[in-house]
C-alpha cells in the first residue's frame, strides 16, 4: 500500500488498564488535526456507547465477509471479540491532509506496520502490575474473572513492546499527556511529513 499521503498514521496500542482511552481521548480534545478511527467490532456496546461513534457494531457474519472482501487494514480477536480497521476510510482522511489516530491491540499494530512504512507507533505502559490491578477493578466494568483473564493477557502484551517507537509509561496521567503530545509534534516536523504538507514550500524553495 502506498504510505504517500499528506496526513500522518499514529498507532496506540497498551494492555487494558493502562489509560490508552483516557489519554487518547484528551488528546484528540486538545488537538483537532487529529481524528480517531472508529473501529469495527463484534463485541456488545457498553455503558453508553454508541453506534458509528465509538465503534461500528458488527455481528460476527458480517465481520467475517468483509475480512474475505478485503475490507480491513488489519483486523485481530482481543478477548474473545473481533476489532478491526477499515482501510478505505483511513486512506480518504489521510489523501486529505488529516492524522488518523488508530487506538487498537498490538496484533493489529503489527498488521499496520506491514503496510505503511511511516506509521508512528506508541505503546502506553502502567507503572506496575499492582496498579493495572487497581485501575481495572477500580472502574468496575469487568468481573473478577474477567479481571484475572485481562492480567493474564498483559503479559503477553507487555511482551510486545519492545516492537514499538515510543513507549509512554503512565504512572502520572499530565506527564503521560505531554508525552503523547511531543511524539505527536514531533513527527509532524520530520522531513518526510512536511514535504507532503507543504509541496508549495519546498517546490518554491527547489528542494522536493
Amino acid at each position: 500500500m502506498s504510505t504517500q499521503f499528506p496526513g500522518n498514521l499514529f498507532v496506540v496500542a497498551a494492555p487494558s488498564g493502562a489509560g490508552k482511552s483516557s489519554l487518547v481521548n484528551a488528546l484528540l480534545a486538545q488537538d483537532k488535526r487529529i481524528l480517531l478511527s472508529v473501529s469495527c467490532t463484534t463485541r456488545a456496546p457498553r455503558g453508553n456507547e454508541i453506534d458509528g461513534v465509538h465503534y461500528v457494531f458488527l455481528d460476527k457474519a458480517e465481520f467475517e465477509r468483509r475480512i474475505a472482501a478485503g475490507e480491513f487494514l488489519e483486523w485481530a480477536q482481543v478477548h474473545g471479540n473481533l476489532y478491526g480497521t477499515s482501510k478505505r476510510w483511513l486512506q480518504e482522511r489521510m489523501a486529505d491532509g488529516l492524522d488518523v489516530l488508530l487506538e487498537i491491540d498490538w496484533q493489529g499494530a503489527a498488521q499496520v506496520r506491514e503496510q505503511f512504512d511511516n506509521v508512528v507507533s506508541i505503546f502506553i505502559l502502567p507503572p506496575s502490575f499492582d496498579e493495572l490491578r487497581r485501575r481495572l477493578v477500580s472502574r468496575a466494568e469487568d468481573s473478577p474473572d474477567v479481571i484475572e483473564q485481562r492480567l493474564r493477557e498483559a503479559r503477553i502484551e507487555l511482551a510486545q513492546a519492545k516492537n514499538f517507537d515510543f513507549i509512554i509509561v503512565n504512572q502520572d496521567f499530565t506527564r503521560a499527556l505531554d508525552d503523547l503530545r511531543q511524539v505527536v509534534g514531533a513527527q509532524r516536523l520530520r522531513y518526510a511529513a512536511q514535504r507532503l504538507s507543504h509541496p508549495e514550500v519546498f517546490r518554491a524553495l527547489g528542494i522536493l
